[in-house]
């Protein structure tokens, strides 16, 4: 019996050696691209990298892979179910790729013992295998960067996430967001506008690392434990291997968007009143314009609510849910498109004052909807940091409330004086 012991002993160590030297051939890094021309790009992305000294070999594992030519991508995409790939392919014919979009790469060389590379290492294998390699994506709690994290907390036995998953972060999911597009009012907003009241809750560090400059910034000064009890630094070096100086920079901490908003819904509310102004002067470019401008206006809330109702009610984009932006701009805004026409070119009185009063009544509901939005975020359970969109709006819809022509006429309707003027 003790030479069957001694023989399995050495199995045991000949089988550990060979799997400690297979783990000393490979390095681990983590590769950090930044933000590319495309939207979907703005983000930046991160992959991890396998190096196989002995074998001569350096594999580039994404877990962001997508293809406009897949089966119904349009369809996924708008309905949120999109599949997203992880797959390898060499490193270098990657870089390439990057360095011909001018995105930055950074590499960060890690610190790992054999053992935890090898279960890296076959993780990973494993992910990619036909019957793995695909998953539904989700912008903030399952994507490229995600995986890479996980990955990550995997090399060092779950240590990754203790450090970070009760460590609350300064900013919200729509903070983040907001670093990344400020330079893109419209895109700003539009994003914003649609993502509801679910991304203003508070974040842990650990969920801050939806974003692939949020891993690199942890990982670079993360030390944890290996097995024999020693504290190790995570990432030994940390190289900039191509860098661009011509690219619009992440901010710190997010820009205040509204006071830019404001002034641009003023100007154009003051561009709106004199169309107004110029009809009771009984010029007739005047009730054109000011006709085509509620037009125009009704088609852009009207669109974008639309899609908002859209996305909350029928989609699995989950993070356009409980939005206080359906309470004032609603599908009811495109009823303004025909009627706003009707009200430019029609050249009957009695018509003009139907239309002006109809369209003044739906502009009016906008007005008490964004009231409301703003009376409910004095209770925490219905806070959403929409006062861009509020504000971008109230002066348009005002405007159109308060319209000079028809107003007087429209009081004495609602508002009949006495015979003695009292």
């Amino acid at each position: 019996m003790s030479k069957k012991i001694a023989v399995l002993i050495i199995l045991f160590l000949v089988c550990s050696f060979t799997l400690f030297a297979q783990g000393d051939n490979l390095t681990l890094k983590i590769a950090v691209m930044g933000p590319g021309n495309e939207l979907y790009f703005w983000w930046g992305h991160i992959a991890l990298m396998i190096e196989d000294s002995q074998a001569g070999t350096s594999y580039f594992f994404d877990y962001g892979i997508f293809s406009f030519t897949q089966d119904k991508f349009f369809t996924n995409f708008a309905m949120g179910r999109m599949l997203y790939r992880c797959g390898a392919s060499r490193t270098e014919s990657n870089f390439n790729v990057y360095r011909q979009n001018e995105r930055s790469i950074t590499i960060y060389t890690l610190d790992l013992p054999p053992q935890a590379k090898i279960a890296v290492r076959d993780f990973v294998m494993n992910n990619i295998l036909p019957e793995n390699r695909d998953y539904y994506y989700h912008h903030f709690f399952d994507n490229c960067s995600t995986r890479i994290r996980d990955i990550i907390d995997l090399a060092v036995d779950g240590q990754f996430k203790d450090e970070f998953a009760h460590e609350i972060s300064d900013f919200t999911l729509r903070q983040h967001v907001r670093r990344h597009t400020w330079f893109s009012p419209a895109i700003d907003w539009i994003l914003n506008f649609w993502m509801g009241q679910v991304i203003d809750t508070p974040l842990t560090i650990w969920d801050d690392m939806f974003l692939p400059a949020e891993v690199g910034k942890r990982i670079e000064d993360f030390w944890y434990t290996d097995n024999n009890g020693q504290k190790r630094k995570l990432v030994t070096s940390v190289e900039d291997i191509f860098t661009v100086e011509n690219r619009h920079q992440i901010l710190e901490t997010p820009k205040k968007q509204w006071p830019e908003q404001l002034i641009f819904s003023l100007v154009l509310s003051g561009i709106f009143a004199f169309f107004f102004y110029l009809h009771t002067k009984n010029i007739r470019a005047g009730r054109i314009l000011a006709g085509i401008s509620m037009s125009f206006c009704g088609l852009v809330f009207g669109m974008a609510g639309l899609t908002l109702y859209f996305l909350n009610l029928f989609t699995n984009h989950d993070y356009t849910y409980e939005n206080a932006n359906m309470l004032f701009c609603t599908p009811l805004l495109l009823v303004v498109v025909p009627v706003g026409i009707f009200y430019a070119f029609t050249k009957k009185p009695g018509k003009q004052q139907i239309y002006s009063e109809l369209l003044r009544i739906i502009w009016l509901l906008t007005v008490l909807g964004i009231f409301i939005s703003m009376l409910i975020k004095l209770f925490p359970a219905f806070y959403q940091q929409n006062l861009t969109d509020q504000l971008l709006m109230l002066p348009i819809a005002l405007t159109f409330v308060l319209q000079p022509v028809g107003l007087k006429e429209m009081l004495k309707k609602y508002f009949p004086r006495g015979e003695n003027g009292s």
